[in-house]
């Protein structure tokens, strides 16, 4: 991906553009005193609000240069979306969509600024064709290599005297990751997974029990372990899960059907800190650093390793260019989308 799109922006999963305020100065400004529209723009309403769709043969020349820049900008700023595929290493590898600028409502916005430097673009998405809902029952292992976000998914199924350090680093570094509770753990720590919902974290599905892997158990079987923890994940967290790991990452084709069929996505990772061997902090920060890159899945655990190297795996992947999100954002067609406008328009 483009440098300039991947360092030093804030990236959002949803696309929220805020506009700055008008300007009283200028030519165009003096033209939108009051945040009146340009008659000639206006060509209806809808719910209540006005809709613009801009005749550049009516504007004054003025506008007119105003328009054509934006014009000239929206074709070089265009991304072509990236469908869902399967690939024989990494299963289910996720669309992508692109980003096209929405020329009136910049313009519009840009009238609204007087004008001014920089230009403040209006983003909207080119939806891929092909999505992870059409490749069928697939594991996956890691976002879009083309999208700059990774994810940290934390597996809970013991060392619970190590989430509240962990749930503070995330605080502080306002971070959300995706928890996989075991469904025996939840059972049994349901006020401490409930700390963990009201942080605002993803919370998943990562069976009952880890006991016999899950590819030596009948499908009905793991049917049960899956139900069992999602009702549990219902009745006391109130969430519906839709992300599913399982135990010691052991599965096959037939636990990622079943799972499928339940309506849940089998997460796998792509990169694993290995802290249940009790690490040096240090050593996973350098191993996660060396090895980051675009739709890394992150796998950990709530060791007292995982829990010293938090902060500075944190830090490694902000320094790298990363937006850290939860799973289920990273591996969503949606882009990471820059809030700051781009430059050089």
């Amino acid at each position: 991906m483009n440098g300039m799109w991947k360092k030093g922006f804030v990236v959002v999963a949803f696309f929220a553009f805020a506009f700055v305020a008008v300007s009283r100065s200028g030519t165009i400004a003096h033209q939108v005193a009051g945040l009146q529209p340009n008659p000639a723009a206006i060509v209806g309403e809808s719910a209540g609000e006005t809709v613009f769709d801009v005749d550049p043969a009516k504007l004054d020349p003025e506008r007119r240069a105003l328009y054509d820049r934006v014009a000239a900008a929206a074709e070089k700023l265009r991304t072509e979306p990236i469908d869902a595929k399967e690939d024989p290493v990494w299963k289910a590898i996720p669309a992508l969509n692109g980003r096209e600028v929405d020329v009136d409502a910049t313009f519009e916005a840009a009238v609204k600024n007087g004008g001014k430097e920089p230009i403040p673009f209006v983003f909207r998405e080119i939806p891929a064709k092909v999505t992870l809902d059409d490749l069928g029952p697939l594991p996956i292992y890691k976002g879009n290599p083309r999208k700059p976000m990774v994810s940290l998914m934390i597996n809970v199924a013991w060392k619970e005297e190590n989430l509240p350090g962990m749930l503070k680093t995330l605080r502080d570094e306002n971070v959300k990751a995706t928890f996989f509770f075991l469904g025996s753990w939840l059972k049994t720590h349901p006020e401490e997974a409930k700390r963990i919902a009201a942080e605002g974290h993803e919370l998943a599905n990562h069976a009952y029990w880890h006991k016999t892997p899950l590819s030596q158990l009948s499908d009905e079987a793991v049917r049960k372990e899956i139900l069992d923890t999602q009702k549990l994940l219902k009745e006391t967290l109130g969430v519906e899960g839709t992300l599913f790991a399982p135990p010691s990452g052991d599965f096959d084709a037939d636990t990622v059907k079943v799972a499928h069929d339940l309506g849940l996505r089998t997460i796998l990772w792509s990169l694993d800190t290995i802290d249940w061997k009790e690490p040096g902090a240090d050593t996973i920060v350098r191993k996660v650093a060396a090895r980051l890159e675009p739709g890394s899945l992150i796998l950990m655990h709530p060791t007292e390793s995982a829990s010293g190297a938090l902060r500075g795996m944190i830090q490694e992947a902000k320094r790298q260019g990363y937006a850290l999100g939860t799973v289920s954002e990273t591996i969503s067609p949606s882009p990471a989308l820059a809030v700051e406008t781009p430059t050089g328009f």
